[in-house]
C-alpha cells in the first residue's frame, strides 16, 4: 500500500523508539558508572586499612 503522506502515528512511534533507546542507553551508562564508583570505594577502603595497620 503506497501512501503519500506520514500519518501522525508515525512520529509517535517513531519518538517512542528514541526515547526507549535513550533510556536504555542511560540505564546501561548508569549501572556501569555505579559499578566502577564502587570498584573505587572498594579500593580506597582497603589501601585505609592497610595504612591503618602499618601506623600500629
Amino acid at each position: 500500500m503506497m501512501r503519500e503522506a506520514l500519518s501522525q502515528w508515525d512520529y509517535v512511534i517513531a519518538a517512542y523508539a528514541v526515547a526507549l533507546l535513550a533510556l536504555g542507553w542511560l540505564v546501561v551508562w548508569s549501572w556501569r558508572s555505579m559499578t566502577k564508583a564502587e570498584k573505587r570505594r572498594d579500593a580506597a577502603k582497603r589501601e585505609g586499612r592497610a595504612r591503618a595497620r602499618q601506623a600500629r
